[in-house]
């Protein structure tokens, strides 16, 4: 499956990316290629949304933080929506 990043994923990531690397960039490095490998493994192994109600929206829950994604079987893709903090709401 193709996996397409929107941009509001791209924005928060690099926003996360930027306050790791504060501490440490190899730090920052390690969790945006940890996170790709998590991401690029994913498909149908992660819970329904709580967010929407959509079965082919999942959540990935990452080290703290939620990935948010759709499912398109159809097109072959998997759509990153966005990343955040975990929390119940969005």
């Amino acid at each position: 499956m193709q996996i397409i990043y929107e941009e509001n994923f791209i924005n928060s990531f690099n926003a996360i990316w930027d306050y790791i690397s504060l501490d440490s960039k190899k730090q920052a490095n390690n969790f945006k290629s940890n996170i790709k490998k998590v991401i690029e493994d994913m498909p149908y192994k992660c819970r329904k949304s709580i967010y929407f109600e959509d079965d082919n929206i999942r959540d990935l829950i990452f080290k703290g933080y939620t990935v948010v994604y759709k499912v398109d079987k159809a097109q072959k893709t998997i759509i990153i929506i966005g990343i955040k903090k975990y929390q119940n709401e969005l």
